[in-house]
């Protein structure tokens, strides 16, 4: 920290009243030494910060802090007051006061020191020397970390030390003994964050753990900090008895600790009373008091972006997974318009002239006309949303708009989904590689608003117009022109391999692919024949294998447990509703039985599916869209056979091996034992 605060940056005597003033003599010094640019923009942004919420903490410390584009490095500002000044701490005036002021695009390093300084401000020794140091050259070595509290109080040893600790809860319901010795600790998990993520983060974050070794509990902190954040270990987060959330910005990945005693409060909370927070948790856990369980996923979940440690190859497929995520709902939303455009308006709509000028109200063909041109406006955004959020996936928000850019620019050269998969690849690594080199302190500022979008967006553009995007576009009209042409056996066998990948995981990366692969030849304004073929074989594979539990737990009950014959029940709905996780249960209890009966019977439903020559314009909607699929009772029978096969093939599986426990026996009626208690549906 030795060019964050020098002697020159430190006031042992500050004369100010106000919080405002002391920002202001404080930052004077900065801008002296050129570590700001323009005063008073620095001061509205110090202030801006201040009114999201007050910056005093018990136990006389003020801590004024912010981001901005005025601030050229990040620096630390050090005023002590004799009389205190008031930063809104519930205790009193602060006589302490640290001004910490960070660029806009401050690196990882320097944030990861100032974090360290919120910690240590948590240490009564420090802040006690702090009020004892006569000289700015001892302070200023103190607060970088040159000097101990106990050489600077040895220093100073002709003054009387003044330490003030930081106050505790008082009164706290918590029980703070220490465990016998062979008992299992409680255990605790942590999340702090604050808006800027510099300060009060990580004092929460310190605070907390001081006050769970007091407790003798084992407590473990997530920091969603500015310097970024690792994740918690999920063993770590499995073996928790409960959960902290202190926080005034929202808490992220939070479905991970879902169904655990929590408590959820501000940050402030966090540091003034972290004895309390503790008590409270571990009353919630003897009561059984447990936050709501993580929603279940859709057939289109978003996944996580890579952590620490994984492969490349996982890394790639939740890169992928991420933008296929956020391009889905626009696939539904306007897949559907047009889909209903052309039931109310016929197929003529799509060459109807725009609607800002031709709506008639009482025209079925102008509101046909309306949802198909909005779906198709919903439809261009498909492969910038792709590239953006896949380099989004890899490189945060720095990744969005070089994405976006490549990504239309896929679009401009006709280089299509494949070109939208690339162009986010790209970007995503070109904003990796400008984040690790090292920036001249002056720039850090504009990096982030400025720097990285204007590099990398032309550093895509040059290499999607130039290089890869004629490669590109030449093979996705290959693709294109190949699925024009399947017919007869051909299209059958990649009906029955669709079939096949849409129920091998049910929702997992190969279900996506085959999800994927059909959506990407239905998002444009007038799909091939071919395309929605394979939009309709995929979803009539992925009903199967939901429907078909469903069924199995009906006329075999025998078979399966209580819980299982509940989920049958739900299973109906999800299979007509084309949610393929609805047979997750099912195949996490019994995988060589249900996963091989369930593929065995998709594979069928998309073979047969195309040798109907079904068509789906719209990507989603199960049964509820039967009206405008092609041939549609023919693709009822598909549905039908499929799972008809897959509830015979995992009947004769499952009789083969002894009833499972806790199910009826044979002649006892099947339905008679649905009182057990509801489970959610696995994701």
């Amino acid at each position: 920290m030795s060019d964050m605060i020098t002697a020159e940056l430190v006031d042992l005597d500050l004369s100010a009243t106000t919080k405002e003033a002391a920002a202001r003599a404080l930052a004077e010094r900065m801008v002296a030494l050129g570590r700001v640019t323009d005063l008073d923009g620095f001061l509205a942004d110090v202030a801006a910060r201040e009114a999201q919420m007050p910056t005093g903490l018990d136990g006389g410390i003020g801590i004024p802090h912010c981001r901005s584009a005025h601030v050229t490095e990040p620096t630390l500002a050090f005023g002590r007051s004799a009389d205190g000044i008031d930063f809104g701490a519930a205790d009193g005036p602060a006589d302490l006061i640290f001004l910490i002021a960070a660029p806009a695009g401050a690196d990882d390093a320097h944030l990861t020191i100032l974090s360290s300084l919120a910690r240590q401000l948590m240490n009564a020794e420090f802040t006690g020397a702090l009020r004892s140091v006569g000289g700015a050259d001892t302070a200023a070595a103190l607060i970088r970390g040159d000097l101990s509290p106990a050489d600077a109080e040895a220093a100073q040893a002709s003054q009387n030390s003044v330490a003030v600790p930081v106050a505790a809860s008082a009164g706290a319901a918590t029980d703070t003994s220490t465990p016998d010795a062979g008992e299992r600790p409680f255990r605790i998990v942590a999340v702090t964050s604050c808006p800027t993520g510099i300060a009060h983060t990580y004092m929460a974050a310190e605070s907390l753990e001081n006050a769970g070794r007091e407790a003798g509990v084992e407590l473990t902190v997530e920091t969603q900090g500015s310097a970024g954040f690792t994740r918690l270990d999920p063993a770590v987060i499995a073996d928790a008895d409960g959960v902290i959330f202190a926080h005034d910005v929202p808490v992220r990945d939070k479905d991970r600790f879902a169904g655990k005693p929590t408590v959820d409060v501000g940050v402030k909370a966090g540091i003034n009373r972290p004895a309390e927070l503790i008590g409270e948790v571990r009353a919630k856990a003897a009561r059984g008091e447990v936050s709501a369980a993580a929603p279940a996923s859709g057939s289109t979940p978003i996944e996580r972006t890579g952590e620490a440690g994984e492969g490349y190859g996982t890394k790639l497929r939740k890169w992928l997974m991420s933008g296929v995520s956020y391009m889905v709902p626009f696939v539904a939303a306007g897949g559907l318009l047009i889909a209903l455009g052309f039931a109310i308006g016929g197929y003529k709509i799509n060459k109807a002239p725009s609607v800002m000028d031709h709506f008639i109200w009482t025209q079925a063909d102008s509101w046909g006309a309306l949802l198909f041109q909005i779906g198709g406006v919903a439809f261009g955004f498909l492969v910038p949303v792709l590239a953006g959020y896949i380099a989004y996936g890899m490189a945060d928000r720095p990744g969005l708009v070089p994405g976006f850019v490549g990504g239309a620019i896929s679009l401009t050269i006709n280089a299509g989904f494949l070109g939208g998969l690339a162009a986010g690849l790209i970007a995503g690594g070109v904003v990796m590689a400008i984040q690790k080199v090292r920036i001249p302190a002056a720039l850090r500022g504009i990096m982030p608003v400025v720097v990285i979008p204007l590099i990398s967006a032309a550093i895509v553009g040059f290499l999607m117009f130039v290089v890869i995007g004629k490669p590109i576009a030449s093979a996705q009209k290959g693709l294109t022109d190949w699925l024009n042409g399947l017919t007869g056996t051909n299209a059958v066998l990649l009906g029955a391999l669709l079939g096949l990948m849409m129920c091998f995981d049910l929702g997992g990366p190969v279900n996506k692919v085959a999800y994927t692969f059909a959506t990407a030849g239905i998002a444009v304004a007038s799909p091939s024949d071919s395309a929605m073929k394979i939009m309709a074989a995929v979803m009539a594979a992925g009903m199967v294998p939901p429907l078909a539990m469903a069924l199995a737990t009906t006329v075999r009950g025998k078979l399966f447990t209580e819980t299982e014959r509940e989920n049958g029940k739900a299973a109906w709905v999800l299979g007509i509703s084309f949610i393929s996780e609805g047979a997750i249960p099912f195949a996490a209890a019994d995988p060589l039985r249900v996963i091989p009966s369930a593929m065995v019977g998709g594979a069928i439903t998309g073979s047969l599916s195309m040798a109907f020559d079904a068509t789906l314009r719209a990507p989603h909607g199960g049964i509820f869209v039967v009206p405008l699929i092609g041939n549609p009772l023919l693709y009822l029978v598909a549905i039908a056979a499929g799972v008809c096969v897959s509830t015979a093939l995992v009947v004769v599986l499952k009789g083969l091996r002894k009833p499972a426990p806790g199910a009826p026996e044979a002649g006892t009626g099947e339905s008679a034992a649905a009182t057990g208690a509801k489970q959610p549906v696995a994701a």
